[in-house]
């Protein structure tokens, strides 16, 4: 049973502030803004003014966060109507599985996911073992310190959600510039994001017929197939689009993790020790990892249908609101005492929302899940010494951007 102590009534915006601008900032690499624990006491529905410039409001308590991301009257295909809120400067794009409600979104995610389920990524598990351990290969021969990001970090996910999508893995540097501008929420202009969009449907519009010419035992090569025998269950534009939500969502995020879970170890060696003499354990380690570990600012993002009341507060009917993962995950009404500290034998941990919650639940979890279990497991078994090279204080994440990165993450052994 939760024990929370009893939470004020809100407002909309703390007695103290007279604006607020979204996202907020971070006192380090390693922090969550300190703003949220003030919001989810005093404002757990606070008026924010957007990247775009436009109003819109930021939910920050756990239980009212997993309303906002499975009530359908928080709308994501509403995104796309004319004069709706936006996020970022430029404009969602359209014919996606992150700009889309039931029943479209059910339609076009039944496609996919039974290449994404628990017993399917079992299956694929020892085949990432084997990337993990090449990587780690070629990590081992080079000299201390090493920047564990472009060792490990980043071509890791990728080689997974290329392999399993049917993409080449020698373009993942294009990858990166592309999925950059994808989760830019200020790193880049409305006309950098639209021209590095256009570039990344070219890219896939080719690989497409590529694989419509010659047929491959891949998933973009299955829902090719899909849309040849019946372009109604799948139209091109969202073939498409589907390829670039799963290339970028399929290694974005886990790429950042992977980074910021790595470092959470290094900051506790005892827990990095234990991981590594009880691998075991991984799937609770993994799970506070992902509760403790925000993935980012700029969502999950939502469009009201109507006006909604949230925690004593009445959302108007059209406001963009934000339903603050990164603050609910570090609820201490769901959490407990002291939940942003690091105990990977916390009860409730397996609850975070690192995922999301409801109809758009993340459909790579599991994948994402036994890529963090192997990569870290694989990590401290094969350096045993492993330690940061560098004081934290010295560590900083990516700016401007949806999804949080470590700039650098230097490692000794």
């Amino acid at each position: 049973m939760d024990t929370a102590s009893p939470q004020p009534a809100a407002q909309a915006v703390p007695a103290d502030e007279t604006e607020l601008h979204y996202p907020f900032p971070r006192p380090s690499a390693v922090e969550v803004p300190p703003v949220y624990e003030k919001l989810r006491g005093e404002c757990p529905v606070a008026k924010v003014r957007l990247p775009s410039g436009d109003d819109g409001y930021v939910v920050s308590r756990y239980d009212d966060v997993r309303t906002v991301l499975s009530d359908l009257r928080f709308s994501r295909a509403a995104m796309l109507a004319e004069g709706a809120p936006r996020l970022t400067a430029a404009p969602p794009m359209g014919g996606s599985l992150f700009t889309m409600d039931p029943p479209e979104h059910t339609r076009l995610r039944k496609l996919v996911s039974r290449e994404f389920t628990a017993r399917r990524v079992q299956n694929l598990r020892p085949r990432i073992q084997e990337m993990t351990d090449e990587l780690l290969d070629g990590m081992e021969k080079l000299s201390p310190p090493v920047d564990l990001n472009p060792t490990f970090a980043f071509p890791l996910p990728v080689m997974v959600i290329c392999e399993l999508l049917g993409v080449p893995f020698e373009d993942r540097d294009r990858f990166r510039g592309w999925s950059d501008a994808f989760v830019s929420l200020t790193s880049h202009t409305a006309e950098e994001v639209i021209e590095q969009r256009m570039s990344m449907v070219t890219y896939l519009g080719e690989l497409v017929q590529r694989k419509r010419d010659e047929p491959t035992d891949d998933l973009m090569g299955a829902l090719v197939q899909v849309h040849d025998e019946d372009g109604e269950r799948l139209s091109e534009i969202e073939l498409i689009t589907m390829g670039i939500t799963l290339l970028v969502a399929g290694h974005e995020t886990t790429v950042s993790m992977i980074g910021t879970c790595a470092l959470t170890l290094l900051r506790h060696p005892e827990h990095l020790e234990a991981l590594r003499k009880n691998p075991e354990s991984a799937d609770k380690v993994v799970e506070e990892l992902l509760r403790l570990n925000p993935i980012g600012d700029g969502g999950p993002f939502r469009i009201t249908l109507e006006d909604v009341e949230i925690a004593d507060t009445v959302i108007p009917r059209g406001s963009g609101v934000i339903a603050s993962v990164c603050s609910a995950n570090q609820d201490p009404g769901r959490f407990g005492d002291a939940p942003g500290a690091f105990d990977p034998a916390r009860p409730t941990a397996s609850a975070h929302l690192a995922f999301g919650h409801g109809a758009h639940f993340c459909i790579g979890a599991a994948l994402a899940r036994a890529e963090l279990q192997i990569a870290l497991t694989s990590l401290a078994r094969r350096f045993p010494t492993l330690a940061l090279a560098d004081e934290v204080a010295n560590l900083s994440m990516t700016s401007g951007m949806m999804v949080h990165a470590l700039q650098r993450m230097p490692v000794t052994w």
